[in-house]
């Protein structure tokens, strides 16, 4: 079979590439002109490098119409006020386009993994103070000032692929909580894993729901492998305090432990002082107003639909931990 992976050098893509060339699947990855390609050592000979870009359509026609199946992972996942523009062109039109495409070439089948801030949050105004709120597949997108434009960008980028679904297309979603993997740890949520390392002093209030990258692209392989269409799946290992969290990894990276609880007052203090900080240094905030306050709150997400439709059982926090803490300390 091949497959084409969008976002092949990100973190999820790069596993998902490692899982399929294991079943020796020919693996063709769309990838911009001087991408960092280092998440796929090892394997680089193995793939067929495409260059070009979701926004491309003359590149992104020539990489699929070939391609028995695509694995859409290519996304902008930011929190800034400053990358907002870029991240609705790259989030919806990018999908919108791999959509359609994807139509064109009548392909086989497409998996998307989306977010799980994609399904949104709840409105808190019309649910009692520090209630803990549990969502499953089933929760309709609501406007809320708990959503972030990152979230409604994958909102409206899951709206392109259901109305390609309605249009024929044979397409799945997945929509992932934390991700954990051994990534850049520079980017995405292995930033938690450096902000351990560097033994920041301060944790939060709230849950965090987390998923090993390893469980992410088994998942996807095996949808794609199935006779399961138009269907969304939450992937959830669980849910951890981030103190707990903080904990683990700092004792997994022999690094002193967080000891300092932030309060939403304080919070709320450090994200205009960063918004400021950057401001001033042209960088990018370590915490923002929409990050302070989605860490504070007490969701958790289902994971039965998953398990049910692939037998499936994810892989236990500790051990992820301890891997992905192994892998990031070995690079150093």
């Amino acid at each position: 079979m091949k497959v084409l992976i969008t976002g092949a050098t990100g973190l999820v893509g790069s596993n998902v590439a490692r899982r399929f060339i294991q079943e020796k699947h020919k693996v063709v990855a769309l990838v911009r002109p001087g991408a960092d390609r280092s998440l796929l050592a090892g394997i680089e000979d193995q793939i067929t490098w495409a260059e070009g870009d979701i926004l491309d359509l003359g590149s992104l026609e020539k990489a699929i119409e070939e391609a028995d199946c695509v694995v859409h992972t290519a996304a902008v996942v930011s929190f800034v006020p400053a990358d907002r523009k870029m991240m609705y062109k790259v989030n919806v039109e990018g999908t919108a386009n791999v959509v359609n495409v994807c139509l064109k070439y009548q392909t086989r089948k497409l998996c998307f993994v989306s977010s799980i801030a994609a399904i949104g949050r709840p409105d808190p105004r019309k649910a009692a103070a520090d209630a803990e709120v549990v969502l499953d597949e089933n929760h309709r997108w609501e406007d809320s000032p708990e959503n972030s434009d990152y979230a409604k960008t994958k909102h409206f980028a899951e709206l392109e692929v259901w109305r390609g679904i309605a249009e024929g297309l044979n397409a799945v979603i997945v929509n992932p909580t934390l991700i954990l993997g051994g990534g850049d740890w520079n980017k995405s949520s292995t930033q938690i894993f450096r902000y351990i390392y560097q033994q920041k002093p301060f944790y939060t209030d709230g849950l965090a729901n987390y998923v090993d990258v390893e469980d992410v692209a088994e998942i996807v392989v095996r949808l794609l492998h199935s006779d399961i269409s138009g269907e969304r799946f939450l992937l959830n290992a669980g849910s951890i305090s981030y103190k707990n969290l903080f904990y683990m990894i700092a004792d997994a990276m022999n690094k002193k432990r967080p000891s300092f609880r932030v309060g939403a007052g304080l919070a709320g203090v450090i994200w205009r002082v960063e918004a400021v900080r950057t401001w001033l240094l042209g960088t990018k905030p370590l915490i923002t107003k929409e990050t302070a306050r989605s860490a504070a709150r007490k969701v958790t997400y289902r994971n039965e639909k998953i398990k049910n439709a692939l037998n499936f059982d994810f892989q236990p926090i500790e051990k992820t931990v301890k891997r992905v803490s192994e892998t990031l300390l070995a690079r150093i």
